[in-house]
Order: structure tokens, then C-alpha cells, then sequence
């Protein structure tokens, strides 16, 4: 019995310390963490968890605070508005003790929207070398938040993630435009620049609103609703994975360039009965016609003894969809989906003296397979460059039914909030700069933009308590094929959506139109949208009165006799054509149709007019998927944002 007592006892005391090893600690959210940026001149707001009514103290720059966590373990202290300045220590003490270190106090900036936010340094490294290889600067920081999403929980914490600051390793990983935008505000204040990058290729503007305000778009509430159901995601995971795995099996199958005895990437293979085209160019214009499956291409080419066995650099421009690269029988690399560019490293002794053997494997999913033009296609060894464009030998190694796509939840409207944005929103900030809208240019949502992405800055804004924080943003650069005449444009629709939400408080955009690529969705200069978001900011967010940081906002027109005179606000120190003349302006008569205009800068105002319409009703300017050419500008270089003064087709 003696014994039965003293089993229970022990039993007990080891329950009751492995509780308190598990419950007793205190433990602090992921974004509290060493080489953290605390927002300058604001009440900072600090957080954690630990046993309901455990006393936990903090002390931070000669001061000390104490907190009692509640009865769900839940504490949080308060510290009154701190000095830019670091790095600090701040020591937390409980049951456990933890030391955070290496704390900058500056401003801090979410990085937030799809694709052309998440871009890092890496993907943009050949424009910007030499700033990357001078990035070392311990005052500019950045956390990126794991991309992940929920729809059943509003998350209280992140996963995992660290705060790491710029050099020339860390720095590849950082947002391309977010940091350009920092390096402009820490080279103009001076002070430490945080960066928490919350961002995911693709995401709809929908994704990253919370539940409660999804109500007033049912249409996105209710699927919110449906993807609560984890096994209606399980079901469509498991169908997506098993079509598209079956639809890759099936074409390693049928593919010809393994069947052959000799496999097509073999420099030895003969490849006489092999047709020929013109690279870059889409196979759907050639004899092969418009077939989905897979291609291969070969391409020979004469080196002299110099380079033979010296490493090199392939580039490939932009291949759609998948590739993969052989030199001399060996693989250099691959990608798996159309937009990133083809940067491969070609091993020493690879290349040599004498003729070399380029092989490309490209599958093609949907749509036209092939190599966009208007890229760099070329080997670099040492300082010389071989262009690769011309004739390059291709045969079609098997066709297949179109692939459909698969269902991307994590781009289901709701989730990306809950395990993105939520975990945030105690973490105190200077604003929010933006950098999407891609993805929300379908027919319908063009439009329904106007609204939904000023119900997005109204939640958040709502749900950090911070009152009208500044919320910056990027309009659609140019992308797709010019048009010879005026049409309809769903980015141009989406455009002005983003236009016209510069009518919510302490708003600011940068427009894009001249600096992006017709080919290219991921256009590579992100070094202008960081400069072009950080002059917003110091209107915004740093209140410099007298700054000139928007190009031409169309405010007004009158008409005059058979000419449309146009005002604008943001002319700056004046309206300027870069160019000669004044481009992509057009005008309508009473039938609504628009044909191009002639277009005169006078007197900070421009006068449209076409001879052939003596009743003039309507401009446009740069209304266009990519309108090529557009050249209005303000003399400090800011290019005006596109605008119609219609509604035609609303």
C-alpha cells in the first residue's frame, strides 16, 4: 500500500512538472524575435502566452514592466512611444527567462499583394548586381511570413520566420520592391526600415480579406464558407494531384525523345529528319501546328579552344511552359511553370573546343508552347557572348490533350488573411505598401475592384487599430501585345478601379505603365516601383508637404468647339511629352467610338482633338493592356495614370 502511495505521488509531481514545463513558459509570437524592428514614436504593443495568472516582467531600455497573463494565457504590455535608435536587448522573465536581442526601434512597413510583391532580389539579379553586391546595410530588415492559409481559424501566430537584415546573401530573399522601397526611405530618414513581407503569387484581393467583411460580397463569403469543409479540399487535392500526375505519366510515355534508343538529349544523336525554327517563336506557327505534348529542340554551336572547359551562364528568356536543359548530354537545369527566366550555370568542363550540343526539352500544358520573344536567349563564357536566337533544330515528341488547371484554394477568398494578415495585427506600424490587382482582372471583377479593394484598406485598417495608416499601392504596369487601334481593356478597367481608390484617406499610388514588359507578367525593374512607393511615403507617411510624388491625375475636360481641353492635378513643375509628340490619346463623337487623337500640351493643360470628329464627347489616355508609347508625364518624370472621361461601358 506504502508502495501504491508513493507511485501515485511521484507520478503525480512528475504530471504536475511536465505541466508546468509545457504550460508554465512564457512564450513569445514568431515576429518577437531577435533582430526585430519596433515602430518608432507610437505606443509599441508586446505579446505572448503563458499560465493564466503567471506574472511575467519585461524590461526594455532602462524600463521595466509587469503583466499578468489572463485566464486563457494570454499577456501583453504596452511601452509609451520610443526613439528611433539600436540595437537594444529586451529580457523577459517568468517561470523562464528569454532574451531578445539586436532590436532596432524604426519604421515598419507590411509588404503585402501577389506575385510582383513576393519577387525576390534573386529573380531581378542581372539589372541589379551591383546593388545587391552593395546591400549590406544592418538597418534595413525584413520577416517573411509563411505562405500559408486558413479558412476555419483566424491565426495568433505564424509558423515560423525570422527577422534578418540586408547583405548580399540575405538580401536575395528579400522582396525586390519592398527593399528598393526601403533603401530610398533609410537613404532619405536615416533610420532602421522593417520590412514583414506577407505576400503569395496570384492571390486575388479577396484572399486577404477577414471573414466579417467578406459578408458584404456573398458571393466570397459563401465560398469561404464551402472551403471550411476539409474534406471537399482533401477531395480536390487528391483529384487535382491524380489528373495532372496521370497526364505527366501518360507523356513520359508517348515521349519518342525517351523511347529512341539514343534519348534526344544525346549530343550524338542525328537529327536529320529534324524540322527547323526560327527561336524565340511559338511551334503553334510552324508545320507542328497549335498541339500541346512536348517539343524538343537542338541547337549546335562552334566554340574556339579558349572557352572549352571554362563554366559558363545559359539564358533562355522565357520558355512556356516547363523545361529542361541539357549541354553536351548534361542536364543544367530546369523549370517547372512559364514565368521565371531561364538562368542556368553550365559546369566546368561541360563546353569545349569545337561543336557543342544545346538541347531543350519544353512541355506545353495549354495554350502556345515556345519561347517568348522580345528575351535574352545566349551563352556567356567569360566576357564573351554567343547569341542563341536564329535557327535551332525541333521535332514534336508527343501530343496530349490540354491539361486544365488545377484548383488553387490557397487563393480562395478568406484564407490568406487568417494565416497571413490575423497573426499581424498586434504588431504596431508605419503602413502598408501594395503591389497586386493581376489577378483580379477578370470580366466581372475589373470592375467590382472600385470596391473591393477599398473594403480591403478599410478592414485592415480597422483590424490593426491604428486609425488611417498610410496604405500605398502599385497600379498595373503594361503587359500583353499593343494594339494598333483603341479597344476595351480589362487591365485598363482595373487601373482605374485602383485610380479611383485614391478617393480613401491617406492613400497613395505609383504608376507603372512605362516600366513594364509586354512578355512578361514579372516585369524585372523593381528598382522605380520601389522609389515611385517610396515618394508616396514621404507625402503619406512622412508628411513632406512640398514633394512632387505623383505623375498627371486626370481632374477635368471641356470642350471646346471640335477640341477636348484636359486639366490634371500632380503636374508638378509642368506637363512634359517624352517624345516628341504626345501618344495614345483617343477621342469619340456621339457614336461612342474612338479613334486616335492628336494630342498639344498648352499651358499645363492638353488639347485632344482629331479632324475627322467635329462633336467631340470623350478622351482616353493609355487605355490599353499595354499602352505602348504613352508618354505624358510632370517634369520631375512621374508618367501620368491612364484615364477615360466616359463611363461607356459600365
Amino acid at each position: 500500500m506504502k508502495n501504491k502511495i508513493s507511485f501515485i505521488r511521484n507520478t503525480f509531481l512528475l504530471t504536475l512538472l511536465f505541466t508546468i514545463g509545457i504550460f508554465g513558459q512564457i512564450r513569445l509570437p514568431k515576429l518577437i524575435s531577435d533582430g526585430m524592428v519596433l515602430q518608432r514614436d507610437s505606443k509599441v504593443k508586446i505579446w505572448g502566452w503563458a499560465s493564466p495568472g503567471e506574472k511575467v516582467v519585461v524590461q526594455f531600455v532602462k524600463s521595466k514592466y509587469t503583466a499578468w497573463a489572463n485566464e486563457n494565457g494570454e499577456w501583453s504590455i504596452t511601452f509609451p512611444k520610443l526613439k528611433a535608435g539600436g540595437p537594444f536587448e529586451m529580457k523577459f522573465d517568468a517561470s523562464n527567462s528569454i532574451t531578445v536581442k539586436d532590436i532596432m526601434i524604426g519604421d515598419v512597413w507590411v509588404c503585402s499583394g501577389q506575385s510582383n510583391m513576393e519577387m525576390p532580389m534573386r529573380r531581378v539579379y542581372p539589372l541589379y548586381e551591383t546593388d545587391i553586391a552593395n546591400s549590406t546595410n544592418n538597418f534595413i530588415r525584413q520577416f517573411s511570413v509563411p505562405q500559408k492559409y486558413d479558412f476555419n481559424i483566424a491565426h495568433t501566430d505564424l509558423d515560423n520566420g525570422s527577422w534578418q537584415s540586408a547583405n548580399p546573401e540575405t538580401v536575395l530573399n528579400f522582396s525586390a520592391a519592398a527593399y528598393f522601397f526601403a533603401k530610398e526611405i533609410y537613404q532619405k530618414y536615416k533610420i532602421p526600415v522593417g520590412l514583414i513581407n506577407t505576400s503569395l503569387g496570384g492571390s486575388p484581393a479577396e484572399a486577404w480579406i477577414s471573414e466579417e467583411t467578406l459578408k458584404e460580397f456573398p458571393h466570397y463569403y459563401n465560398e469561404a464558407q464551402q472551403f471550411k469543409d476539409s474534406s471537399l479540399i482533401k477531395q480536390i487535392e487528391t483529384s487535382d494531384q491524380q489528373r495532372i500526375q496521370a497526364w505527366y505519366t501518360q507523356l513520359d510515355q508517348k515521349d519518342l525523345g525517351y523511347k529512341d534508343s539514343l534519348k534526344w538529349s544525346d549530343p550524338k544523336l542525328i537529327a536529320e529528319d529534324w524540322n527547323v525554327m526560327n527561336i524565340p517563336g511559338f511551334w503553334a506557327d510552324t508545320e507542328i501546328g497549335n498541339v500541346n505534348g512536348v517539343v524538343w529542340f537542338r541547337k549546335k554551336i562552334n566554340l574556339p579552344h579558349l572557352v572549352a572547359g571554362k563554366n559558363a551562364k545559359l539564358i533562355l528568356g522565357r520558355i512556356v511552359d516547363a523545361d529542361s536543359t541539357f549541354v553536351n548530354g548534361k542536364f543544367v537545369g530546369n523549370v517547372t511553370y512559364q514565368y521565371p527566366p531561364r538562368w542556368y550555370n553550365v559546369p566546368a568542363n561541360v563546353l569545349k573546343e569545337g561543336e557543342n550540343v544545346i538541347v531543350i526539352r519544353v512541355v506545353n500544358s495549354s495554350g502556345r508552347g515556345g519561347f517568348f520573344p522580345d528575351k535574352p536567349y545566349q551563352l556567356i563564357v567569360n566576357n564573351d557572348t554567343i547569341d542563341l536566337k536564329g535557327e535551332w533544330q525541333f521535332k514534336l515528341g508527343a501530343t496530349m490533350d490540354p491539361l486544365g488547371s488545377q484548383t488553387f484554394i490557397r487563393w480562395k477568398p478568406l484564407g490568406l488573411y487568417n494565416a497571413m494578415i490575423h497573426p499581424l495585427l498586434n504588431y504596431r506600424i508605419k503602413g502598408v505598401i501594395w503591389y497586386q490587382g493581376e489577378s483580379n482582372t477578370a470580366p466581372y471583377k475589373a470592375m467590382e475592384y472600385r470596391k473591393l479593394f477599398p473594403t480591403l484598406i478599410s478592414d485592415w485598417r480597422n483590424k490593426w487599430k491604428q486609425g488611417e495608416f498610410p496604405f500605398l499601392f502599385v497600379q498595373l504596369a503594361n503587359f500583353m501585345d499593343a494594339k494598333n487601334q483603341p479597344s476595351e481593356s480589362l487591365w485598363a478597367l482595373l487601373r482605374e478601379s485602383q485610380l479611383k481608390s485614391l478617393s480613401v484617406p491617406n492613400t497613395g499610388m505609383a504608376v507603372t505603365i512605362d516600366i513594364g514588359e509586354w512578355n512578361d507578367i514579372h516585369p524585372l525593374n523593381k528598382k522605380d516601383v520601389g522609389i515611385r512607393l517610396a515618394l508616396a511615403a514621404r507625402k503619406f507617411a512622412y508628411k513632406e508637404k512640398s514633394i512632387v510624388y505623383s505623375g498627371p491625375v486626370y481632374k477635368s475636360m471641356k470642350i471646346k468647339g471640335n477640341t477636348i481641353e484636359l486639366t490634371f492635378d500632380h503636374v508638378g513643375s509642368g506637363l512634359v511629352s517624352n517624345g516628341d509628340e504626345l501618344k495614345q490619346f483617343a477621342i469619340a463623337g456621339e457614336d461612342k467610338k474612338f479613334i486616335w487623337a492628336n494630342a498639344k500640351i498648352i499651358k499645363n493643360k492638353v488639347v485632344v482633338w482629331n479632324d475627322q470628329i467635329q462633336n467631340p464627347i470623350a478622351v482616353r489616355y493609355a487605355w490599353a493592356d499595354n499602352p505602348e508609347g504613352a508618354n505624358l508625364y510632370n517634369k520631375e518624370g512621374l508618367p501620368a495614370s491612364p484615364f477615360r472621361t466616359d463611363n461607356f461601358e459600365q
